[in-house]
């Protein structure tokens, strides 16, 4: 799950554009890129569309539903679990207990359409409010239906009234840094993916690969985009490189060489406990990726 895609679940056409563009997940959206008078619409033709696409498509499928409060989640819930999506974006999460609701709400619609029961997975945006910032560490434990943890600024920015997310030189204030940080640290909590945000200006190539090699090497394993354009880079700074799957290969090959001490010596460089898990790690992320 290195590249996450939004296509608004209201143009047929920007669906086939969104699913030809080989991102590992597409997201069909029916909350924010919908219009509130489309939402009815937005759900039949997102159906329509995935049920007819669902066996050709080589992206995982995901759909952003409204979220909880808006009394929403249900409609787009009966209008789309019948699509068999491999799972369901859950923005302005508040805690693990959202999740566990949404589970259950799952469970039924799987039920009554003959679906397999847990199958379809969760992705909530954790930090869309402020109560949801807070309540990181709750998701540990919520289901077993939890695929990862992702972030919002947007969001969080009109929650809490911060006129923007970025200073002048385009980084984070510490309110947003302290988010991203949340989700990093969450999802390592609950064992699932960390999943970055998105970058809103899609022109500046520059500034979003540079932002991508920085998620990457603070430990997230993917990003979402908002352009088919941002696909590619996005693959590219999250796929484990030759150099690195190699180490890694030769660090997991020689502690288990060594009996699985505590404490490896390659090149004459010392790898320890860590070192390994971090190379473990790489390794999955590589096969995940078709690399290894």
């Amino acid at each position: 799950m290195r590249s996450l895609l939004f296509v608004p679940g209201d143009s047929e056409k920007k669906l086939e554009k969104g699913f030809a563009c080989g991102a590992d997940v597409v997201i069909v959206d029916l909350e924010d890129s919908v219009a509130p008078q489309n939402k009815s619409a937005a759900r039949a033709v997102a159906a329509s569309f995935v049920s007819a696409r669902r066996g050709q498509a080589k992206s995982a499928v995901y759909i952003r539903v409204n979220d909880l409060s808006t009394g929403l989640t249900d409609d787009d819930l009966t209008a789309l679990v019948p699509a068999g999506p491999d799972g369901i974006m859950l923005p302005k999460s508040n805690g693990g207990q959202d999740i566990q609701l949404l589970a259950a709400k799952l469970r039924v619609h799987e039920a009554e359409n003959g679906l397999p029961d847990g199958g379809i997975s969760i992705l909530p945006i954790i930090t869309e409010t402020a109560a949801g910032v807070l309540a990181a560490s709750t998701y540990t434990g919520a289901s077993a239906r939890l695929a990862g943890l992702t972030w919002g600024a947007e969001d969080l920015s009109a929650a809490i009234g911060a006129r923007a997310a970025r200073d002048a030189s385009g980084r984070y204030t510490d309110v947003f840094r302290l988010a991203r940080a949340m989700t990093i640290l969450a999802a390592s909590a609950a064992e699932v993916a960390a999943v970055d945000t998105v970058f809103p200006n899609f022109r500046d190539m520059a500034a979003f690969e540079a932002e991508c090699a920085e998620a990457e090497r603070d430990g997230f394993t993917g990003k979402m985009a908002i352009h088919p354009a941002q696909v590619s880079v996005i693959n590219a700074a999250f796929t484990p490189s030759k150099e690195s799957v190699e180490l890694s290969a030769a660090i997991v090959a020689a502690f288990a060489a060594a009996g699985n001490p505590g404490v490896v010596g390659i090149e004459g460089k010392m790898y320890d406990r860590p070192h390994l898990k971090l190379a473990e790690r790489l390794l999955a992320r590589a096969k995940a990726a078709g690399v290894l």
